[in-house]
């Protein structure tokens, strides 16, 4: 057996052995038909300590496909509940995903859930087939490492596999599999899940793994839990202010989509900003607009309200109190931070957030392409003229730009190290819902190349990439038409 089969571990298996199906259920997968490796990818391989050939064996693809039967493989599925568009939805869990084993990487002694989701039903299927399509798992192949190219906090995707198994959708389609990679995938609805139940020693249990498998610096500490909560609080507000930076929209912002350790899971209907449009609502379900792109801060802290809620039997109200006070000024710091940085400054200063709002204001009424416009953005010394094209309101953004030049000229470095600064941080390609409708459509045929494409671009999207021009651009106007929903 391969390298990779003899380094799995199953510490979540074996620590909550004895609880029986309390925390998980032992479930069994429902192998492929046929199944054929759309993209592996190289790169987190080699971060995982996993020879990148070892992706092309006949028996990684059958591993990865479901077909157990050759390894030691003890598949899990974990049990949670979670609120669901502000609604407590009661018994959750993975529906879709099981949890095959996890993955040291070497020195650092840091575990990885190597997991598959679309490998067949579980016990929390609730009458689901348990089986992922090939549209949707495209989707998150790519919008995974994008965000992580992004420098976002992320689960990651190994591999993505398409196969002749029919799966029934709107339409029929062929099932696939994304194995996809995380240090935890405990959600804030794992602890809601046995807070409401009156279960408090199995959040106790919960909170201790956590701690052990993800902060084993804190195991001792008299205050573990609250510095496991404080944590929550400070890198989802610094995940969501990235968010809000690169135009990203997350969809189903439930709180059994939302990572204990601030990681963005679970790409369902997502989307990066074309336009920039705060009212933008990604997700054709969220009719009422719960979680539209000017809604995600205030979301993330009511989410953490709602994992602060969970945690009464582990802290205190007033420690759970200071810590979701830190949500806001964090949140605030990250954004206004990034947000001067993607305009050229080097340090934010009050008098900036003005300019910044100001600027945003604009992009708004005028109908801006967001990332083309930061990107372009850089030459502003040398073709501001390129940047007021862009604008129907010339007279707006003149306006708008005669403060921009006062402030740059503020700075004691060159727009030379100005433009390169920016370049690093506004990425010149972000996954737009016609990018991955294009992957989508050319692998329904059997063509792999556009995904293979998008995932070299995506995984150093401020890089140039001249094969990949095409997608630098303005969207098509197709591209309006197209909508997503829960079950993209």
């Amino acid at each position: 057996m391969t390298l990779f089969f003899d380094r799995l571990q199953h510490t979540f298996f074996d620590q909550f052995r004895e609880q029986g199906d309390l925390h998980f259920s032992p479930v069994l997968a429902a192998r492929l038909d046929n199944p054929v490796m759309v993209s592996s990818n190289s790169l987190l391989a080699e971060e995982l300590g996993i020879d990148p050939t070892e992706l092309a064996r006949p028996e990684m693809l059958q591993l990865m496909s479901g077909n157990f039967l050759t390894a030691n493989i003890k598949p899990i599925a974990l049990v949670y509940s979670g609120h669901q568009f502000g609604v407590w939805a009661g018994q959750l869990g993975d529906g879709r995903a099981m949890t095959i084993g996890e993955l040291s990487t070497g020195d650092s002694q840091s575990l990885w859930d190597i997991q598959l989701k679309g490998a067949g039903p579980t016990p929390y299927s609730r009458f689901a087939d348990g089986r992922a399509v090939l549209r949707s798992s495209i989707r998150e192949y790519l919008c995974s490492e994008a965000m992580h190219g992004l420098g976002i906090a992320t689960t990651r995707a190994l591999c993505l596999l398409n196969s002749e198994t029919q799966v029934y959708r709107e339409e029929i389609e062929s099932g696939a599999i994304v194995c996809r990679v995380a240090q935890s995938h405990i959600r804030f609805g794992s602890f809601e899940h046995f807070h409401y139940r009156n279960q408090p020693e199995a959040v106790k249990a919960l909170a201790d793994y956590v701690i052990e498998r993800n902060f084993p610096a804190w195991v001792d500490a008299d205050n573990k839990y609250y510095l496991m909560f404080e944590n929550c609080v400070l890198k989802t507000a610094k995940m969501i202010a990235q968010w809000q930076s690169v135009g990203f929209n997350h969809g189903v912002m439930n709180t059994d989509n939302m990572s204990i350790i601030g990681d963005t899971i679970d790409y369902g209907p997502f989307g990066f900003l074309d336009r920039y449009d705060p009212d933008h609502v990604c997700n054709h379900s969220d009719t009422n607009g719960r979680y539209s792109f000017k809604n995600q801060p205030s979301v993330g802290l009511w989410n953490l309200n709602a994992l602060a809620t969970s945690l009464t039997s582990l802290i205190d109200n007033e420690d759970l109190i200071s810590a979701l006070k830190q949500y806001e000024p964090a949140f605030l710091t990250h954004f206004r931070n990034i947000m001067a940085n993607k305009i050229g400054l080097e340090e934010y200063q009050p008098d900036d957030e003005p300019l910044i709002n100001q600027l945003l204001e604009l992009l708004q009424t005028n109908n801006v392409d967001y990332s083309i416009f930061f990107r372009t953005l850089s030459v502003f010394s040398d073709n501001r003229q390129s940047i007021r094209d862009q604008f129907i309101d010339r007279d707006g953004f003149d306006a708008w730009a005669q403060k921009y030049s006062e402030r740059l000229n503020q700075q004691t470095i060159t727009d030379q190290q100005r433009q390169h600064n920016m370049n690093q941080l506004n990425p010149k390609y972000v996954l737009r819902n016609y990018m991955a409708q294009a992957a989508i459509d050319a692998a329904k045929q059997g063509d792999y190349s556009e995904v293979e494409l998008m995932l070299t671009v995506l995984q150093s999207p401020f890089k140039e990439h001249p094969e990949a021009e095409k997608y630098a651009g303005l969207p098509p106007d197709w591209a309006d038409q197209l909508s997503v929903s829960c079950s993209s």
